[in-house]
């Protein structure tokens, strides 16, 4: 049997566990934290929209200057969401490219489970076994193991 690798996600954490054989129990290898998530929005939040207008130039006017690229849609939480889904996804990668899993089953809050499925590389998505729109990273390998079973067969 190849390996699997279990991911347990949401915003602020992101938990990888490997089964190396079929009813064995899961083994944490490693756990990432969103240090953005945890920071109140004081400190990831800013009076001003963007810089002002330069003083020497001849259009100072004061007024805010919007940098090209800024959505206003996208609140600082949503926006460290999906930096931290992108390094998931960019972990997941490199462990795939490196030989350490073979397989692949996620179980993420609805809201990340749809930013992480848009970020993982195609190759790492098509190793996919299992996706389950639920947040479990607060449960440990055993608790994990017993609300997830056995994997589905691949089909």
């Amino acid at each position: 049997m190849d390996t699997v690798w279990i991911v347990s996600a949401n915003a602020g954490r992101a938990r990888f566990f490997s089964q190396a054989r079929h009813a064995a129990p899961f083994e944490e290898i490693n756990d990432m934290v969103n240090s953005a998530e945890r920071l109140r929005p004081s400190e990831t939040e800013r009076d001003q929209i963007g810089q002002l207008a330069a003083s020497k130039s001849g259009h100072n006017t004061g007024a805010p200057v919007q940098p090209s690229g800024y959505d206003p849609a996208k609140m600082p939480d949503q926006i460290a969401a999906e930096l931290f889904a992108k390094d998931v996804a960019a972990f997941l990668l490199r462990a795939w490219q490196e030989g350490r899993f073979d397989q692949l089953r996620l179980t993420a809050s609805p809201q990340f489970l749809g930013l992480l499925r848009k970020m993982l590389d195609p190759r790492v998505a098509a190793l996919m076994r299992e996706e389950l729109s639920k947040d479990y990273t607060q449960l440990n390998a055993k608790q994990l193991r017993e609300q997830l079973g056995d994997a589905p067969p691949l089909s």
